[in-house]
């Protein structure tokens, strides 16, 4: 275009002054010239360079109407062509919206779904994942409550979700119980089900008066198959008439209708044995126990730990996403916890607060320091004692979320120090949080080591709890140039200072 412009300049340039004039590129719809002129132009020596010159800015016309924007050169005629062809052209589709649910930690994308499972507007796979079925149990969740549809929860949004997921918990007594018989962990709706009696081949939870049971199986016989077991689930008893049937090469999912009553079956297959559990309740319970049953199936945990009748040489793989606790020591945004928590980590997050730098470590103690940027309100632990005096220890730490139906609560749990080791063992999570001695006072961290061989048979290997003792803690903080907050102790105190601490490996 530019080339254009320029040839229609040098040629109208070697023109007289008049034929110059008569020249000019009229746009259409312009006055038409005197005939004398015409006639005057006709005999002009310079008829063949003109007419080029017009052909060229008829040229100049058309690649025009076909640009975004009209070039100077053009002429103000061309220019005006240009704008009507862009105002006929159709609007440019919008950008696509940016996901934002890349930006929330795992942990909370669970905990959005085990809530929205609560309220009874999602049914799937809670894994975090936040797929078109997610997005419309937002919206679902949105419309209901006349709110604007948009798929993202905004604040307000989210803290109504989750209280009342909160309340339809305490109204049937949500509470992830370790079944003992069968070795697997479930949740279980306690005031629905609150009879607890050996069953089968597992245990049973039931109402009074049956409309509601509970049921955990293990069959562990040879020859057992996965395969084997779902179609016996299938046909036993043979009043089951099935609505879905769900069978992958590590698990099965069964539901449908058992005469009068709605039930779920789910399985998971490992070495040799098969883990399930079984939900059984009345049609007139459904708008209670629908959205139990979807949340009862992602918190099921047949096989917590390491088991099978061989023994396993060497130490687990690292979970891509795990989660550990820490304890503030600083107002400045530092954290204390668990080393091999955050050992290969591409990004660490502290839930709430946002992405973590880690700043140091001591592999001797397995004690790792991050750190906060921008986070006004932290409250650092307050270092009362040394280490513990007598054998009593209150842990303080948030547990797995697979552990506590997606949740972030922090728990306790009273444990005995027997030599390095704490009896009993807390759950997958509580690695990096703190330990009180009996007078509350912050005796140190606790550390969760899986055993490097696992112990062969059936029995589960649970990770070995051990404590960081105050006095290491404060030699590694001093190194660091960082003073311990000192005030009073207690458990209250202490639990404002621990936080969830995310990992995330390739």
């Amino acid at each position: 275009m530019r080339i254009v412009g320029a040839v229609l300049v040098v040629l109208l340039g070697a023109l007289p002054a008049g034929a110059q004039n008569d020249n000019a590129a009229s746009p259409p719809g312009a006055t038409a010239k005197p005939a004398g002129q015409i006639h005057k132009f006709r005999k002009s020596a310079a008829r063949p360079a003109v007419l080029r010159a017009r052909a060229a800015a008829r040229r100049a016309q058309l690649a025009a109407q076909h640009s975004d924007t009209a070039p100077a050169a053009a002429g103000e005629g061309t220019i005006r062509m240009a704008a009507a062809a862009a105002r006929k052209r159709p609007p440019a589709p919008p950008a696509p919206p940016r996901d934002s649910s890349s930006a929330i930690p795992l942990a909370d994308r669970i905990a959005i779904q085990f809530d929205l499972a609560w309220a009874g507007e999602y049914n799937g796979l809670i894994n975090g994942e936040f797929n078109d079925k997610t997005i419309a149990a937002i919206k679902a969740y949105q419309r209901n409550r006349k709110f604007k549809e948009t798929g993202v929860l905004n604040t307000q949004e989210r803290a109504l979700l989750a209280a009342s997921a909160k309340a339809k918990q305490a109204q049937v007594g949500w509470s992830m119980v370790d079944d003992t018989v069968t070795g697997a962990r479930l949740g279980v709706p306690t005031k629905q089900v609150p009879n607890k009696t050996p069953g089968k081949n597992g245990t049973r939870w039931a109402s009074a008066q049956g409309q509601m049971q509970v049921e955990t199986f293990r069959i562990r016989e040879p020859g057992t198959t996965l395969a084997s077991v779902y179609e016996q689930q299938k046909k036993e008893p043979s009043t089951r008439k099935l609505e879905v049937n769900f069978l992958k090469p590590d698990f099965f999912i069964l539901n449908g209708m058992q005469g009068l009553k709605k039930f779920y079956v789910r399985a998971e297959f490992k070495d040799g044995e098969v883990r399930g559990m079984t939900l059984l309740y009345d049609q007139a319970t459904e708008t209670i126990m629908d959205p139990v049953a979807v949340v009862m199936s992602s918190a099921f945990t047949p096989f917590p730990g390491v088991t099978g009748a061989v023994a396993q040489i060497g130490p687990p793989p690292k979970r891509k996403v795990e989660y550990g606790t820490g304890i503030v020591v600083s107002a400045a945004g530092h954290i204390l916890t668990d080393r091999q928590v955050t050992d290969g980590c591409n990004v660490i997050v502290v839930s709430g607060y946002g992405d973590a730098d880690r700043q140091a470590e001591d592999k001797r103690s397995d004690l790792a320091l991050l750190r906060v940027y921008g986070v006004p309100d932290l409250v650092p632990a307050a270092f009362t004692g040394d280490s513990a005096k007598s054998p009593d220890l209150t842990l303080l730490g948030i547990a797995d979320p697979q552990a506590q139906g997606g949740g972030s609560a922090i728990s306790t749990l009273n444990a005995k120090l027997r030599g390095d080791s704490v009896e009993p063992s807390p759950q997958l999570g509580f690695s990096g949080g703190a330990a009180l001695d009996g007078q509350g006072r912050f005796a140190g961290m606790i550390e969760l080591k899986t055993p490097v061989v696992a112990t062969a048979g059936t029995a589960t290997a649970q990770p070995q709890a051990t404590v960081v003792p105050a006095p290491t803690i404060r030699a590694f903080l001093d190194g660091e140039k960082l003073s311990p907050v000192s005030g009073r102790g207690g458990i209250e105190a202490a639990m404002a200072s621990v936080v969830r601490v995310i990992c995330v490996r390739k």
